[in-house]
């Protein structure tokens, strides 16, 4: 593994504790360059892994907290109209949090679908369109958003079209008996602490090496049978479209990457599969997404 990634790693580790599978996941999300959404229960790690990145990566880092009555301008920014002392005026445009490289918009699924909709042209195509301008956003530029489970009450469904922006959808979980003994003693270390381990143009220079790694024509066989055997099984009305293809070869790359490999290997479509093909499958069954990504993982074999 990279030693650069390796210290990253090492130091998210000792933050959060026995979630060395999620660190991976959220770091190959990043690695890959798309977004990240993390669905779990309040109080479970989300916006200290956002933290923790934010801070060990060296990015400028803001938190959006979604409520019911967040306006798109409260994400995006607004113009304010200027007078000067001559009486004249003019309208200035300032910037709203959107406008850093990683932004945790928390609680994502307890805004209207108008505030949540603020984000899709900022995560797909790293700009905003405001008063007829558009505004290029940082770069890098990660989004890493929190849903609780949509059975809350005050939650609204995220629309479909938004999730496909997102590369992968994990969930942190409870930590084991033996992290959360750890925890307890207060052996983790906070967020805080964490100084950055890379700068801005190392990150960018590891999100480049992702996006040249190789696949083989194999390879590329292999992720196409994945990708026809979501659109043919019995239990869902729709499987994943191209660009969640894409996301899946990405992301793949991305883990690779981290292993130390320069090239894709079967096991890492596998190990990237469930976080980016569940939360864009719909079912008629009730069985839970992760048995069926794993039934479409069992039937189609690597050649």
């Amino acid at each position: 593994m990279n030693t650069q990634l390796s210290k990253i790693l090492h130091a998210l580790n000792q933050v959060l504790l026995g979630k060395e599978h999620e660190i991976k996941l959220a770091l190959s999300c990043l690695l890959a360059q798309g977004h990240l959404l993390i669905e779990d229960l309040p109080g479970m790690g989300k916006t200290t892994l956002s933290h923790a990145l934010a801070n060990v990566l060296g990015m400028n880092y803001q938190r959006i907290q979604f409520t019911s009555d967040l306006l798109p301008a409260d994400i995006l920014g607004g113009s304010i109209f200027i007078k000067d002392e001559t009486g004249q005026g003019r309208f200035e445009f300032h910037k709203g949090p959107i406008f850093s490289q990683l932004v945790l918009a928390d609680e994502i699924n307890r805004a209207t679908p108008k505030a949540q909709s603020a984000l899709l042209e900022a995560m797909e195509e790293g700009q905003v369109s405001i008063d007829g301008q558009t505004y290029l956003l940082p770069s890098p530029f990660f989004v890493i958003a929190t849903q609780n489970p949509v059975n809350q009450s005050g939650t609204y469904r995220l629309p479909e079209s938004q999730l496909d922006r997102f590369l992968m959808r994990i969930s942190i979980g409870y930590p084991s008996p033996e992290a959360e003994r750890r925890l307890l003693e207060g052996k983790n270390q906070s967020y805080s602490q964490l100084l950055p381990a890379i700068t801005l143009a190392e990150l960018q220079d590891l999100q480049q090496q992702v996006h040249n790694l190789t696949a083989s024509s194999t390879l590329l066989d292999y992720v196409q049978r994945l990708i026809q055997q979501t659109r043919q099984h019995a239990k869902l009305e729709a499987g994943i479209s191209p660009r969640a293809g894409l996301a899946l070869l990405n992301a793949a790359k991305a883990w690779a990457f981290m292993h130390g490999r320069q090239h894709v290997l079967p096991d890492d479509v596998q190990a990237v599969f469930h976080a980016v093909a569940e939360h864009r499958l719909s079912g008629q069954s009730n069985e839970s997404p992760a048995t069926v990504t794993q039934q479409i993982l069992d039937h189609v074999a690597v050649l």
